[in-house]
């Protein structure tokens, strides 16, 4: 059985240090849910007071309703997979699964079927025989995941299992875990600083920054309407430039260059400074075929087979990335000179002061209700 999860004004101090202050947040029963953010934003921490291995200095954390701010860890019916593993080298796949229905007294006679079961389902059944020494990283990460939901737990917490892997095996094993979790239906909370893994695998993200929730939602609505100039730099690539910007006939004018502006119907009537900031996501800038556009030279370039990534300047001074399907006949050498026009139903654009988007269609659990 698995349990939705609330965090409410959660608090966690050490000494007359606030790494996480008041944060709220609502899991939902059988979500895969990630905290995402750079090295100490407070992901880890989180993760530690809901597995009970780190206090809880304000607030309450609850498991459907019932307060577990004060249950001991062993109690809390909790599965854990961590970044090095922690099997036991002298146990078999097999006997590393059992271990802890063992250690909880399940009768003897369930054990083996339920072994069987989750060595199924991780398909690692023809490993059962092998020592954690004779495994593969991956493999090694199945049995971790398999003795973690054998004990059918309430809630899977996750804390950069990936880690330690190669690229490639990286990416087959977080599709292992999205089908495993899937089919098994148990809420699970995934910690990663990778955002591309977060993207890939969540249900709902929670960018974290400073102990503060940034942005929570799903995927898409993160990555195409970021709440913030903070989570559109740290979920994917994004060019941030300052442009003046006017209302008039209840449409934002953006002056992107003499000649060039784009009209935006999409963005919040009550703001009318004479400046906004916008996010440009690589892809989202065109090479124009007309004499309308923002100059700019090309400074380098990088071929990847199907893109290549070009590194402009702008005629105001910024340094841009470019993302263009490659073209087969020639890649534009440095020194070019080009004009760029952009995807307008695309672009973000954001308030200069507060940096918060002032772009229809952000949608931020993070916001109070």
């Amino acid at each position: 059985m698995s349990v939705s999860i609330t965090f409410k004004d959660v608090v966690k101090k050490y000494g007359n240090n606030t790494v996480i202050p008041a944060l709220s947040l609502d899991v939902k029963q059988g979500e895969f849910f990630t905290l995402l953010g750079p090295s100490g934003c407070g992901k880890t921490t989180l993760l530690r007071m809901v597995a009970g291995f780190n206090s809880i200095e304000g607030g309450q954390i609850l498991f459907n309703e019932k307060v577990i701010n004060n249950q001991p860890p062993q109690t809390r019916n909790i599965g854990m997979v961590f970044q090095n593993y922690a099997l036991f080298p002298h146990l078999t796949v097999e006997k590393n699964v059992a271990f802890g229905l063992e250690n909880r007294k399940v009768p003897k006679a369930q054990i083996p079927e339920k072994v069987e079961k989750m060595l199924e389902v991780v398909q690692i059944a023809n490993f059962r025989k092998r020592l954690p020494q004779n495994l593969s990283g991956g493999q090694q990460q199945r049995v971790a995941l398999a003795r973690a939901i054998v004990m059918e737990p309430d809630v899977l917490l996750m804390d950069e299992p990936l880690s330690n892997l190669d690229a490639k095996l990286r990416i087959d094993m977080r599709n292992a875990i999205r089908d495993v979790q899937k089919k098994v239906g148990i809420t699970t909370i995934y910690v990663t600083h990778d955002q591309e893994e977060a993207m890939a695998i969540s249900d709902r993200i929670a960018v974290m920054n400073g102990g503060i929730l940034q942005h929570v939602g799903t995927p898409q609505n993160i990555y195409h309407r970021p709440a913030n100039v903070f989570v559109a730099t740290f979920i994917g690539r994004a060019n941030i430039i300052e442009r003046p910007c006017h209302f008039e006939d209840g449409k934002h004018v953006i002056k992107m260059s003499e000649g060039y502006s784009v009209v935006m119907d999409n963005l919040d009537p009550n703001y009318r400074e004479r400046s906004v900031k916008i996010s440009i996501r690589p892809e989202e800038f065109v090479f124009s075929n007309d004499h309308e556009g923002i100059d700019a030279v090309i400074e380098s370039s990088i071929f990847l087979g199907l893109n290549t990534h070009y590194f402009v300047r702008l005629d105001g001074g910024e340094q841009v990335e470019i993302i263009q399907e490659s073209n087969i006949e020639k890649i534009l050498e440095p020194g070019s000179r080009v004009k760029l026009k952009v995807k307008e139903e695309k672009i973000n654009v954001f308030n200069r002061e507060t940096e918060k988007s002032i772009t229809k269609g952000v949608v931020n659990d993070a916001e109070p209700k």
